[in-house]
């Protein structure tokens, strides 16, 4: 992976790679914005005028050193619906594909027009989600000893947090408050929030409580106080599993039941939550841009979308020239 970094704008040439969650991102602008934010043709910009606002903000405050929008290729593969075929059953639309709000599929591949015009790199890759091509880019640049920073709405995420040598190498940055207030997440807020020693022990909590986002059971009447115990008194989803096979006497018998009777579950379950480490990536350079990468390409989003506001914000925080959409900012929103 290239290391090199921005010398301008917003960046520091010692800032963490900041990796973006681009799905959960534009789903939280389509919800937090209505679509009554429209183009000049009256189509939603809502999601578009969103996640660039998002994004330029993120970019100013944060002051990385790397950027990359990491893409959905596929938002539920094959491989994890093998293993647990409920895996995000309840979101599979009419037409097989991802039960999405209709006004925002159109707003999706203008986002990725715009992320290339500007020259923000987006990577994604067949078979994975945005988490495994994030969990691949952070495994990288923990070895070549960069620090990240990952933007997501997505718990299942907090696996990550902590994972360097230091509690805070990797901060997940949550977004369920918002961009403005968010949730920082990194080692010491695991054990502090869920009682677990580091991001692998999170990921052993999340299978053993189930997420009914994701379409994931759980193991009944394990809850995330519980699953938190167990980890505490055992070790690791390992060392509970073992206890259940030994009949440990500290495990109350319906626990030891339930356990039991999710073995299936738990054999399957670890693959699904937990995100690759080691994707096969296209190649990419994270650096942030030092030039436009397509001025005409801007102008013609700015204009059609009437997002030149939102496109100045992204490219001042960038520290690119703004010419591209110096004379749409009257007319733009």
């Amino acid at each position: 992976m290239d290391a090199r970094t921005t010398r301008t704008g917003s960046s520091s040439s010692d800032g963490p790679l900041l990796l973006l969650d681009a799905a959960s991102m534009y789903f939280r602008a389509y919800h937090g914005i209505p679509d009554s934010v429209a183009a000049p043709d009256g189509s939603p910009v809502n999601a578009l005028r969103g996640f660039l606002d998002m994004t330029a903000r993120l970019v100013a405050d944060r002051r990385p050193g790397g950027l990359v929008a990491c893409w959905d290729d596929d938002w539920r593969p094959q491989w994890r619906v093998d293993a647990v075929p409920s895996y995000k059953a309840h979101r599979v639309g009419a037409d097989g594909g991802e039960d999405a709000p209709r006004t925002l599929g159109p707003q999706v591949p203008v986002i990725a027009e715009a992320l290339a015009a500007v020259g923000v790199p987006r990577v994604g890759a067949p078979g994975c989600e945005a988490d495994d091509v994030i969990g691949t880019l952070t495994t990288r640049a923990l070895a070549a000893g960069r620090r990240v920073e990952v933007v997501t709405g997505d718990r299942d995420l907090f696996q990550l947090a902590g994972t360097g040598e230091r509690d805070d190498d990797v901060l997940v940055l949550y977004t369920s408050r918002g961009i403005r207030d968010l949730e920082v997440v990194d080692g010491a807020r695991l054990r502090e929030r869920y009682g677990v020693a580091d991001g692998d022990r999170y990921a052993d909590l999340a299978v053993l409580r189930g997420d009914a986002s994701d379409g994931l059971p759980g193991v009944a009447g394990v809850g995330e106080k519980t699953a938190s115990t167990l980890l505490e008194r055992f070790g690791d989803l390992a060392g509970v599993r073992a206890a259940v096979l030994a009949r440990d006497p500290s495990l109350r018998p319906a626990q030891l039941a339930r356990l039991a009777e999710a073995s299936d579950y738990l054999d399957a379950a670890p693959a699904v939550v937990r995100v690759l480490r080691d994707a096969d990536l296209p190649e990419h350079e994270d650096a942030l841009p030092s030039a436009v990468a397509d001025s005409d390409a801007v102008t013609r989003l700015a204009r059609r979308y009437g997002v030149a506001s939102s496109l100045r914000r992204l490219l001042v925080a960038l520290g690119l020239p703004t010419e591209a959409v110096r004379d749409e900012v009257v007319g733009g929103r």
